[in-house]
């Protein structure tokens, strides 16, 4: 499926990570991936309200947690840097959608990172 909104298909997801060698690109990949997979779940399944929003970003934030055994076996981490640009775009993705009163913290509530 394509991504139908422009706003989020004209968004470079993780831009910064790429900017950083410290984060392999080929894992930034996996997490620019999970986050589009994100919008395509929210474009088939249109959520009504923000709890339904909430439970898709909660599962593709489990995604982002498993994750994290890779960024370590290539010797990164989700660290600070990468945190805060990981909320960001979520919360860019809420608010595309027209979630802009999404609170940051519960769309990845289930974070372990």
């Amino acid at each position: 499926m394509s991504i139908t909104n422009e706003q989020v298909a004209g968004r470079a997801f993780l831009q910064p990570l790429y900017a950083d060698t410290y984060f392999p690109d080929h894992v930034v990949d996996k997490g620019r991936a999970i986050l589009l997979r994100l919008c395509e779940r929210i474009e088939i399944e249109q959520p009504s309200d923000l709890a339904a929003l909430y439970v898709l970003t909660q599962a593709a934030t489990e995604e982002f947690n498993l994750l994290e055994a890779e960024f370590e076996a290539a010797g990164s981490e989700i660290e600070t840097v990468a945190r805060e640009e990981i909320a960001e775009d979520f919360w860019f993705v809420a608010s595309a959608y027209g979630f802009a009163d999404a609170d940051v913290e519960e769309l990845i509530a289930t974070r372990d990172w």
